[in-house]
């Protein structure tokens, strides 16, 4: 048998706590060996064969340590990839690839120069509804797609004191990775880009709502997410010559893993809420095929050992990254803006 893969995981925030250790700790061939965190008592409740560290360059010095997940705050990501890079680790970061897209190309190059795997943490690739639509756009089950809607929407008026909330933070940065990715991945990448972005919180500093429209000779992709939505469960509108899929509510894997359940158990990824698959010939409910974050770790597992590709890679994140800087460009600007 392989000897597992050592991980040390940076951060053990919302991120590092919810998704990343469980995920790790769930996948055969990997082992958490070591936490950087001030939280020692949480990890060691959580995870009680892991070691702490309170210092980013102690777990980088361990030789024995062969993959880094950054999971500390948006503004560290691109500093702490490029110290575990430096240190000869594969890494791993949580999304934002970096907040700008000149960090984020220097952070490919750097993977590149050095032989080392970079991937990007696009766990959304692997949610219930998407993998959902994605099988239908494949199958031909709506015709041409010509209007698709992604929404993440909330309702949280009041301010909090977290970083997230700070100038320079914000839901752009916070979902924004996930919604251009999962369309990139359908669709690849748009002629244009038009983006309206406004902070609508009293006392907010971070922008709170975002609405992105991406052109496409026929299509467009509108990518929507705000935090001042009372009625926030509406998750994607999928429109095409055949048909349209309408979907409320979100893939339910995250609040699983929120709930300390074990990720891979009977029914993990299961969406108990159907779509709504409205055809010409017909309409019906649509059972969503599951969701499996595991995917994502058991493929980076493989990728380290040589029998598979990376399931994010930095190609695809920098093109995710060339959308969003662009979006933020138009929003500035006001006016469109093509590739």
């Amino acid at each position: 048998m392989t000897k597992p893969l050592n991980v040390a995981l940076l951060g053990y925030g919302m991120a590092g706590k919810v998704f990343h250790a469980p995920l790790i700790a769930a996948t055969p061939g990997l082992a958490l060996k070591t936490v950087v965190t001030s939280r020692a008592d949480q990890v060691a409740a959580d995870h009680p064969g892991a070691s702490v560290v309170a210092e980013v360059t102690t777990a980088l010095a361990d030789p024995e340590i062969d993959l880094v997940v950054v999971a500390t705050p948006d503004a560290f990501h691109a500093e702490h990839a490029r110290q575990a890079l430096a240190a000869g680790k594969a890494v791993l970061i949580d999304k934002p690839f970096a907040t700008t897209l000149d960090g984020a190309q220097a952070l490919a190059e750097q993977a590149a120069r050095a032989g080392l795997l970079l991937s990007v943490f696009h766990n959304r690739r692997w949610d219930s509804d998407f993998l959902t639509i994605k099988q239908l756009i494949a199958d031909g089950a709506l015709g041409e797609v010509t209007h698709f809607e992604s929404r993440y929407d909330r309702f949280r008026p009041v301010v909090v004191d977290q970083w997230k909330e700070r100038a320079g933070a914000g839901t752009w940065y916070g979902l924004g990775p996930h919604l251009v990715d999962q369309a990139l991945q359908l669709f690849g990448m748009p002629l244009g880009v038009y983006a309206d972005f406004a902070v609508q919180k009293d006392s907010g500093e971070a922008v709170d709502y975002c609405h992105v429209v991406l052109r496409y000779p026929r299509l467009r992709v509108v990518l929507h997410a705000c935090q001042l939505a009372p009625a926030n469960d509406l998750r994607f509108i999928v429109h095409g010559t055949g048909g349209s899929f309408i979907k409320h509510g979100l893939d339910p894997q995250e609040a699983a893993l929120a709930s300390g359940t074990k990720p891979g158990g009977e029914g993990w990824g299961a969406d108990p809420r159907p779509g709504a698959l409205l055809r010409v010939e017909g309409d019906s409910a649509y059972d969503s095929l599951p969701g499996d974050y595991l995917a994502f770790y058991a493929g980076l597992r493989d990728a380290l050992n040589g029998a598979g590709p990376n399931p994010s890679n930095p190609a695809d994140a920098l093109a995710t990254m060339t959308v969003m800087d662009l979006a933020m460009r138009s929003a500035q600007e006001r006016r469109e803006l093509t590739l």
